[in-house]
């Protein structure tokens, strides 16, 4: 093995060994500051919202908001319908526009949640992107995301209908919501 090799086999990053929000919480009692840091981070320990559900990540719903105004909100409670629907959503060209979501995080920590997206027109990928949604303790409450704004496309040649495959997913590629949906994106 040259130096080269055995200097980058020192450096090679190793994963600390996973822990619970619990025994996270139970370190360093004696230090009350710490404590109390920990508990506004991690929150109050594991929190279960839905027993029936063993996803770490529960999004409720997700809104489209359209110049600062919510254009239409897609109900979350049962994923399936999203899934197998034709959902469809027209926009004015040249208008502002993001997504929201809200959603319970149970369990343990959600690490690194993503929100991607690919837009497709007539087969063809027109944009790919990664959204950092952040990490989030479990808790009771709703949390929410909303992602960056952006400009529809404006112009006689970018009118028409785009697929756009949305996907919710973590650190450890777990698979939170996946579905598609058409945009179109119109002069009125």
């Amino acid at each position: 093995m040259s130096d080269h090799e055995s200097e980058g086999a020192e450096f090679q990053y190793k994963q600390p060994p996973q822990k619970t929000i619990d025994e996270l919480l139970n370190t360093d009692q004696e230090d009350e500051s710490l404590k109390v840091y920990k508990q506004k981070l991690l929150g109050q320990g594991t929190v279960i919202v839905d027993e029936n559900n063993p996803l770490r990540v529960i999004v409720r719903s997700v809104e489209l908001i359209i110049d600062g105004k919510t254009a239409q909100s897609f109900d979350l409670s049962e994923p399936a319908k999203l899934v197998n629907s034709d959902l469809s959503v027209s926009i004015k060209e040249g208008s502002n526009y993001r997504l929201q979501f809200a959603f319970h995080v149970q369990r343990e920590i959600a690490s690194g949640l993503h929100y991607k997206h690919k837009v497709k027109r007539s087969g063809i990928t027109v944009e790919n992107e990664k959204f950092m949604m952040g990490s989030y303790a479990p808790k009771l409450e709703i949390q929410e995301y909303k992602s960056p704004s952006e400009d529809a496309p404006s112009g006689m040649i970018h009118r028409g209908k785009y697929k756009v495959f949305s996907k919710i997913t973590d650190d450890d590629n777990n698979v939170y919501l996946d579905w598609q949906w058409t945009l179109h994106i119109s002069k009125d």
